[in-house]
């Protein structure tokens, strides 16, 4: 019993490998990146792009381990979540209110440590942010945000 049980999971891991998710890469930036649309110093595009476009843009790079399931499914759905509550890459389509939400959002975050998420600097110690880019970040962000919605 226990061997045909054994041999129905391992048959169903080899079939799971063979269903894998789109891949969230589409080149190089569009007109709407943030990058694009706002004025953004090369030291925090360098930030940004280090710590978190691979969940919150359209370009992510994909550890080796994406092309294990259900790590890649895992990867997706994590990923497909950060684009929806924040996409660089589609940031200049934002409207004013929105842009002005997720410029705050950034800004608290990034003060509370809550981003990037400990799960992903675990296997990405280089997105690890010390407190000089926090500060960096943080103020960028508080300027674009006062920039495009002065209140």
């Amino acid at each position: 019993m226990f061997k045909k049980i054994a041999l129905g999971f391992l048959l169903l891991i080899v079939a799971a490998q063979f269903y894998r998710p789109a891949r969230n890469q589409s080149g190089a930036s569009g007109p709407d990146d943030i990058a694009t649309a706002h004025a953004v110093p090369s030291e925090v595009r360098g930030l940004l792009q280090r710590a978190c476009y691979d969940c919150h843009s359209n370009q992510t790079n994909y550890p080796w381990y994406a092309e294990i399931q259900p790590f890649g499914w895992w990867l997706d759905w994590h990923v497909r979540d950060g684009k929806k509550h924040l996409n660089f890459s589609e940031f200049g389509t934002y409207g004013v209110k929105r842009a002005s939400n997720k410029l705050d959002q950034i800004y608290d975050e990034g003060s509370e440590g809550t981003m990037p998420l400990k799960s992903y600097t675990w296997g990405h110690p280089e997105a690890r942010l010390t407190a000089e880019e926090v500060k960096a970040l943080t103020s960028w962000a508080e300027e674009l945000r006062e920039e495009i919605a002065p209140e």
